[in-house]
């Protein structure tokens, strides 16, 4: 009798063992990327995006690819959705044809809940409103292959407390010894329960998990400096004058005087001199290109544990 799906529509859905798995099988997909793997043989993914995205759809569809699946593409305009059919009753057609669905949405995560609410076919959430999840083990991936080791770094984020915050404070917060420290511009935070599972994860794994929405005392000597694009893909913002909010979280040269061993980590894509300033990124400290390729590993990863591989 076959397993019920794993689906990963939140970091919240890997007990600790999945997550250290994941982690560990994307930085060794990472060390050996000409390698063969053929362990999706037989098997067709659906890639459902309605949002833009590049690398994160190219990730899952490479990735999948190169482990010997088929994919076929969705885009916003091809499902039932848009003419009434209800997310259960779509995710219960899809099940009986795919093996697997990716998707990005800019809904809540709950709509993916909906989709997987069936148990044939494991739902992946390749971003949604409130979390990025993917994204998140790409990162730890990154922070893996880069120190050889997740527990005990001191990770400084700035900027706006978004989907790729929220999963990043949920998958780090895990891990023995991190120390985690937001700043958030006034009014852009964390969403409250994240935050307060996350500082929950923390001091259960003898970490922190600290939030300011200023600029100043910031901590010395952290192992990574973590920015994200100010304007979240698929979202606005209420308040015009917003950029004079976000100013001061800008990432630029002068956060290596107390910290001249980190490294720099952006999702991507990158705003040249909004969130970060071009000197910053194109630094020999800037691991971001190195963090995209590994999305590709991060993707495989988890459609192998997908599968139950």
């Amino acid at each position: 009798m076959e397993q019920p799906a794993r689906h990963l529509v939140s970091i919240d859905d890997l007990t600790d063992r999945d997550l250290t798995s994941l982690v560990d099988r994307g930085a060794h997909f990472a060390a050996a990327p000409a390698a063969r793997y053929r362990t999706l043989d037989g098997t067709v993914a659906a890639i459902y995006f309605r949002k833009t995205s590049t690398r994160t759809r190219c990730a899952f569809s490479v990735g999948a690819l190169r482990m010997g699946a088929q994919i076929v593409n969705l885009g916003p305009a091809d499902l039932q959705t848009n003419t009434g059919e209800t997310a259960e009753d779509t995710g219960r057609v899809l099940s009986g044809m795919f093996d697997v669905l990716v998707a990005r949405t800019s809904a809540e995560t709950s709509e993916m809940r909906m989709w997987s609410a069936q148990d044939r076919m494991p739902v992946v959430n390749a971003m949604s409103a409130d979390e990025h999840p993917t994204q998140a083990l790409a990162d730890l991936t990154t922070m893996m292959g880069r120190f050889g080791r997740v527990e005990g770094l001191r990770v400084l984020y700035l900027g706006e407390g978004n989907n790729t915050a929220a999963a990043l404070t949920l998958a780090l917060t895990r891990f023995a010894g991190v120390e985690l420290e937001l700043r958030t511009p006034p009014g852009y935070g964390i969403a409250p329960e994240v935050g307060v599972r996350g500082a929950a994860q923390a001091r259960e794994a003898k970490g922190t998990l600290v939030e300011r929405h200023d600029m100043a005392r910031l901590p010395r000597d952290v192992d990574v400096i973590y920015t994200t694009r100010w304007q979240t893909t698929g979202t606005a913002k209420a308040d015009p004058d917003w950029r004079t909010v976000f100013a001061p979280f800008q990432v630029g040269t002068a956060l290596w005087q107390d910290s001249p061993k980190a490294v720099f980590m952006h999702d991507l894509p990158a705003h040249r001199g909004e969130e970060v300033t071009a000197e910053v990124l194109d630094d020999p400290a800037s691991i971001a290109f190195g963090q995209a390729e590994n999305k590709l590993y991060s993707a495989m990863a988890v459609l192998e544990w997908c599968r139950g591989k």
